[in-house]
């Protein structure tokens, strides 16, 4: 099944359909293509991964300008576009009572604000199990220089917020505080140690003008070297399924239009965050930053508040079975 409406070209295949996780997409969000095609009538609400990039062409691996970038939060908070400062950065507290008491997510905020300061530490490369490749990259960001880097802090701030109210326990694995970094073995290494229940790893793509929607990464099953993703890549998935259909229930955003064939899931075995992982795990590329009408919505602190809710309900939903 494809999501296809106003604006969104059909999606074009890239690689082999995965028909048991379109089929788990579209059990999770019956109603939601019919909310999002009226949301874009009425125009919306616009307003790794350091090396996740969605596709070959996306912009993740080339460097955000200076300029750009240093309009970055600072390292102990970090404001949103709407004047309201984030929360102090911490590991949260064990909370006292809810749902997910118990339970300890790690949030991912792809990149570092401050890595475009720090080139020759970020290329340097660490070993992701099947090969090696760059420690981290500066991450891409909107035409009008929103960087990618302040969307991944905002987003994992209003996420921890969220998870912390239903009980659970949250860490982050940067919040601003690193010079640069960390390298995607150690983002992969926070997760492990803390025994994580779940960790997901905030992205936003730089694909071309034009390419639309969100999509999930899950792993792949991968075992070399030190990589050994074979445990976690039904969990994974799992975890990918319910917050690709909880995302689209609560943004109104549609699947990706240029990879994974409309279900908004796409699986890949070239990442070190995921290779490394021995706990359940998956990346979101919560829009295209190149494309001017995702930019609207991810620059618009109303959505990221949608789209940190609905990765919360996603991971609620995972972490309750």
């Amino acid at each position: 099944m494809s999501y296809v409406g106003p604006d969104f070209d059909p999606p074009q295949p890239r690689r082999s359909r995965r028909r048991p996780l379109t089929v788990a997409v579209a059990a999770l969000v019956p109603g939601a293509l019919l909310g999002w095609l009226v949301y874009e009538a009425v125009g919306g609400s616009g307003g790794d991964s350091s090396e996740a990039a969605g596709t070959p062409t996306s912009s993740s691996s080339a460097p955000a300008s200076p300029t750009a970038a240093s309009t970055s939060a600072p390292k102990s908070t970090a404001s949103t576009d709407d004047g309201k400062p984030s929360p102090t950065p911490s590991t949260s507290a064990p909370a006292a009572s809810g749902p997910l008491k118990g339970k300890v997510v790690v949030i991912d905020p792809g990149h570092n604000p401050s890595n475009f300061q720090h080139t020759a530490e970020i290329n340097k490369k660490v070993n992701i199990g099947t090969n090696w490749k760059e420690c981290d990259t500066t991450g891409t960001s909107t035409n009008s220089g929103y960087t990618e880097a302040k969307f991944t802090l905002d987003v994992a701030h209003r996420l921890r917020t969220l998870l912390e109210k239903q009980g659970a326990t949250v860490k982050l694995t940067q919040d601003g505080d690193r010079t640069f970094g960390p390298c995607v073995d150690e983002r992969a290494r926070i997760g492990n140690q803390a025994h994580a229940d779940a960790v997901v790893s905030l992205h936003a793509d730089g694909a071309g003008a034009g390419q639309r929607g969100f999509h999930v990464i899950l792993p792949g099953s991968v075992h070399a070297g030190a990589a050994d993703t074979r445990p976690i890549v039904a969990s994974s998935a799992d975890l990918g399924e319910r917050i690709a259909g909880n995302f689209v229930r609560v943004t109104g955003s549609a699947p990706s239009n240029y990879v994974g064939d409309g279900t908004g899931l796409v699986t890949r075995k070239d990442l070190g965050g995921l290779n490394l992982s021995t706990v359940p795990k998956v990346f979101i590329e919560c829009g295209n930053m190149r494309d001017t009408k995702d930019a609207a919505l991810l620059t618009s602190g109303a959505w990221r508040q949608k789209a940190a809710q609905g990765i919360s309900e996603g991971i609620v939903s995972f972490l309750r079975g």
